[in-house]
């Protein structure tokens, strides 16, 4: 029986509303944000907290306890595998605890609440010549709480290892209320708690030590099961790393201390071409010693096959960086790092004559300058979004996106898991971390067909075995979540997995944090999103969504949950959630919202719903995610399907017909502007003015023009007495309302840039 069925939850909401500062979110709206992230996965959440501060956490866990509720623990919400969604309290840490609490730059230590950023961070750090090596592609609006609980990784774990390497020591909270500060071969906390827990941990180091060190294997990317060999000696007994990678289903971490390297400022990029991506991992090894030492060394080495590319292109998805990119089918993208340009690239030369000696290069380039190596590092961050939704193609979703392998057989292992794909005729790029034996890829799987669903089951127990016989992961970066969690018996055997029950057991003796999730799983064709029964209703819709087979249910599934919209320093998408940073203003929020709104179970009012309206009227209709989204959502149009269903049989309110029809308005206005804007700013009047039109007191209305820019066009046409060459190319100049009636001289200023660069320009007449 789901626990939210026995469980109350009106009681435990009104527990936590009297308690806590921050946000208690039960309604529909509030779940229906939270019940996927970027996986293949849905449950719907018993509600949403979003604490203030470490108070609210720990009041938080202490009302769940007492209610028998479950929790989980949130950041950006990019988790792949799954277990960034539960049936439990889920507490989002991203939108106020999300701040740098110190840096130390002699100690070359960082303290951090959990839902930083890393660019946050890492901007900080920089003013101190430091950095925190691990930065997934999702660096930008990652947090580095996700990060710990996944154990990520990235382009440079190659130069800093994986975020388990770079931990220092950990804030926790127990589910039973308990608060701990943890580090290597210590535990500081109150009453017995930290002894008993120190010996218990001790036990296991003890008891399975060897079988530890047999079936965990020695390569760069083991991400996969409990970091228990972090207990060993050899390791240093550090308690602090044994709970990365644990994925929320140990302990909430409050705070994280981690250790900060140091930053080489200057980098070239070497790109290799070679005939295909099984080539050039084979010529990986050959240039892998160049990341030792702590100078001029090789920091970062990633691969790409030919499809991303081409994926790419069909996506017209950064064109005019891909130009840049040497002849070849399969690529090595080769970063070296120093203290000035003229030493990283020494080494990089010293790369390439390697690369050349080993063989079947097809050519090179190396990016010298800042601006064309962001170019490239561009087009290798956009990878979730560059292999989803490809014109003309089937769509591909992730679920075994991540293995890995020692990198010396990198080059066999991809050809050996090219010819499994083959053998299921599944479809899609290939690209990764090449220079750790790491492997993305997302597949042309079927999630929405009992029969897809069955073959794809039994392709990743195939995919599986292969990954091991290489001595491999079944995770090199994302984790396990529920889409791995059950395969894990097979990599490590019945002795270890009674190990990792043990140790989630010591810190979680109730199985209370994230449920299902890496141990004791749920099965890998449970809780999915789509599923066998997946059959959203067909609407008819005033737009046509023709890229979307004309569904717009379909439109909603566009989003794969990677985040880019939860930027904040670059780009324009998404300005509203900038402004709050909540999930419910951000693109990928509101498309979640309209696919639960089809979907019907959480939010039940269809075009009518109210958590749906709200969550879209901060929307500004700016196009950014038209423009910025990696697969092009396009949510002024989803909100103007929404909001055309919405208000059928209702008035709208009072500023959708003055600003919609605020053309017309103009139209008169523009008779007579002096009076106008003397009524619209004189103190007696403007606030009668504002106060009809819908506008905020604090707010100006524009003043209209004396003259209307179409008015000063043909005027001015007729005037010239120098006629425009016919030869000459035409140039279209739409007259909008703004510049029509407001701020003619943004219209005027381009027809005088556009004439003198040979156009003629011509106007529309219609007055708008």
């Amino acid at each position: 029986m789901s626990i939210t069925n026995t469980l109350d939850r009106a009681g435990l909401e009104a527990k936590l509303k009297r308690h806590l500062l921050g946000e208690v979110r039960f309604d529909a709206g509030g779940r229906a944000l939270y019940t996927s992230d970027a996986s293949n996965y849905r449950q719907v959440p018993i509600g949403v907290v979003l604490p203030r501060s470490e108070e609210d956490v720990i009041a938080t866990v202490a009302a769940a306890r007492e209610f028998g509720a479950p929790i989980l623990s949130r950041g950006g919400g990019t988790s792949i595998p799954g277990q960034c969604c539960n049936e439990a309290v889920v507490m989002d840490f991203s939108k106020y605890m999300h701040h740098v609490i110190e840096i130390d730059p002699e100690k070359k230590l960082a303290c951090v609440q959990p839902g930083t950023v890393l660019d946050d961070l890492r901007d900080q750090a920089k003013q101190q010549g430091l950095t925190f090596g691990p930065d997934p592609a999702t660096h930008k609006w990652c947090t580095l709480g996700g990060m710990i609980g996944n154990n990520s990784c990235g382009v440079h774990s190659i130069m800093a290892g994986r975020t388990v390497d770079n931990v220092h020591s950990l804030k926790v909270l127990l589910y039973d209320g308990t608060i701990l500060t943890i580090g290597k071969g210590e535990i500081v906390g109150k009453d017995a708690a930290p002894h008993a827990i120190l010996e218990k941990l001790q036990s296991i180091a003890a008891n399975y030590a060897d079988e530890i060190r047999r079936t965990f294997p020695q390569i760069p990317r083991r991400v996969s099961g409990y970091s228990i060999d972090q207990l060993l000696p050899e390791n240093g007994f550090h308690i602090a790393r044994s709970l990365v990678g644990s994925e929320g289903t140990c302990v909430t971490i409050l705070e994280a201390t981690l250790h900060l390297i140091p930053n080489p400022e200057q980098r070239v990029l070497l790109v290799a071409g070679y005939d295909d991506i099984a080539n050039a991992g084979d010529a990986v090894s050959s240039i892998l010693p160049l990341k030792e030492g702590s100078g001029p060394r090789l920091v970062g080495l990633e691969g790409l096959d030919r499809k991303f590319i081409a994926d790419m292109r069909k996506k017209h998805l950064h064109v005019d960086k891909l130009d840049h990119m040497p002849k070849g089918e399969g690529w090595l993208l080769a970063e070296f790092g120093a203290n000035s340009k003229e030493e990283a690239k020494e080494v990089a030369e010293r790369a390439l004559k390697e690369l050349q000696k080993f063989g079947k290069l097809t050519d090179s380039r190396l990016y010298v300058g800042d601006t064309e190596q962001k170019d490239i590092w561009t087009v290798r961050d956009s990878g979730l979004g560059a292999t989803a939704r490809i014109p003309g193609q089937k769509d591909n979703w992730e679920g075994w996106e991540d293995s890995a392998v020692p990198p010396e057989k990198v080059g066999n292992y991809l050809r050996d898991f090219r010819k499994l794909m083959d053998k299921y005729s599944y479809i899609g790029s290939v690209y990764g971390h090449i220079g750790d034996g790491c492997v993305h890829t997302r597949l042309d799987w079927d999630p929405k067909t009992k029969e897809g669903i069955e073959k794809w089951v039994k392709f990743t127990y195939e995919a599986a075995d292969l990954v091991l016989s290489y001595g491999g992961s079944l995770s090199g970066e994302h984790g396990d979540g529920q889409a791995r969690g059950e395969l894990l018996p097979k990599m490590f055997g019945p002795n270890v997995m009674q190990a990792f029950e043990e140790f989630k057991t010591i810190w979680d003796p109730d199985w209370k944090m994230n449920p299902g999730k890496l141990i004791r799983p749920y099965k890998i064709d449970q809780n999915l999103r789509y599923g066998a029964d997946y059959n959203p209703p067909i609407l008819p819709t005033i737009f046509q969504f023709p890229d979307d087979h004309g569904s717009f249910a379909r439109a909603t599934e566009r989003c794969v949950g990677a985040g880019v919209c939860r930027r904040e320093h670059e780009g324009v998408m998404c300005p509203s959630y900038r402004a709050t940073r909540d999930e419910e203003h951000v693109t990928r929020g509101r498309t979640h919202l309209l696919w639960e709104m089809l979907h019907g179970d959480v939010i039940t009012e269809g075009w009518k719903s109210d958590e749906v309206r709200e969550a879209l009227d901060l929307c500004l209709a700016c196009k950014g995610c038209k423009t910025e989204c990696p697969v092009r959502v396009d949510m002024a149009t989803y909100k103007a399907e929404f909001l055309s269903h919405y208000y059928e049989g209702k008035r709208r309110p009072r500023t959708a017909y003055t600003m919609g029809m605020i053309h017309k308005a103009a139209r008169i206005a523009s008779k007579m502007p002096a009076l106008v804007n003397f009524l619209t700013h004189a103190p007696m009047t403007s606030s009668i003015a504002k106060k009809l039109a819908g506008i905020h007191p604090k707010r100006s209305i524009p003043k209209f023009a004396n003259e209307t820019f179409q008015a000063w066009f043909e005027k001015r046409e007729k005037e010239s007495s120098t006629p425009h060459a016919l030869s000459s190319p035409q140039v279209f100049l739409w007259a909008d309302t703004f510049n029509n009636y407001f701020r003619t001289e943004t219209a005027k200023a381009a027809v005088k840039v556009l004439e003198a660069a040979g156009f003629r320009v011509k106007v529309n007449e219609k007055k708008l």
